[in-house]
């Protein structure tokens, strides 16, 4: 902690990259720890459900996923989004790429965001591209419609579908300017999004994870524990 606080205080440009670790701590479930989604039990596994396929061919099953497991609306920013308001409120955080779609980085304050596999909280009709939020999605009853009957469908990355090219030229902008990059709470198995971290060439890395990653050998830093109460231990001067 003594060294993560130097290496936060010595920081200019610290850019956060996080997954779903960071966001279990506000009741939201992971993917690939032993409590994932992808560890429980449904008709189709959850990887097949989170397919642009499947979503077109089933898309009263992925509806009824979706809803039941993928929107927290009630989840509120933990110890982890609130010291990383502190941080970019003070002008030390350069941005945040996040592979997470909750918006509780938003929740919580942050403005500097990146989301690489969109948001629960956007969603468009497929036919004429008119808005709806979260609670339309999760109050709606099979196939949600819009007033023009189209489907409409949640803004987030599926399997299959290609991230959104502003945000991921955002997020390489601003992982290539740091000077102190934070990876927390993912496995960093997800591609392309895991592979943005290569674009890194400032002074310190630092990994903080429950589990071990393949990033852990090229870091400055490696702490092993939950993302909010390592953060939480920070002073921001």
């Amino acid at each position: 902690m003594r060294d993560l606080q130097q290496i936060i205080d010595e920081g200019k440009r610290i850019v956060f990259f996080g997954g779903a670790g960071v966001s279990t701590e506000s009741g939201i479930p992971d993917f690939r720890s032993e409590d994932g989604l992808y560890r429980q039990k449904y008709d189709y596994p959850p990887e097949v459900i989170l397919r642009r396929t499947f979503f077109d061919l089933h898309p009263v099953e992925f509806y009824r996923f979706y809803r039941d497991k993928m929107l927290a609306l009630d989840a509120q920013p933990n110890a982890a989004h609130k010291k990383l308001y502190e941080l970019e409120k003070r002008g030390k955080l350069a941005g945040i790429v996040t592979q997470n779609i909750d918006g509780l980085h938003q929740k919580a304050g942050n403005k500097l965001i990146f989301e690489l596999h969109g948001s629960v909280h956007r969603n468009y009709c497929m036919d004429c591209g008119k808005f709806y939020d979260a609670k339309f999605i999760l109050e709606s009853e099979g196939i949600p419609r819009c007033e023009c009957k189209g489907v409409v469908k949640p803004d987030v990355v599926l399997y299959e579908e290609g991230l959104d090219a502003p945000t991921t030229r955002g997020a390489m902008r601003v992982i290539s300017q740091a000077d102190v990059l934070i990876i927390a709470g993912t496995s960093l198995q997800v591609y392309p999004a895991a592979g943005y971290v290569d674009l890194f060439h400032g002074c310190d890395l630092v990994l903080i994870n429950r589990d071990a990653t393949p990033m852990d050998g090229k870091a400055t830093l490696v702490i092993h524990d939950s993302v909010g109460k390592v953060l939480s231990g920070i002073k921001v001067e």
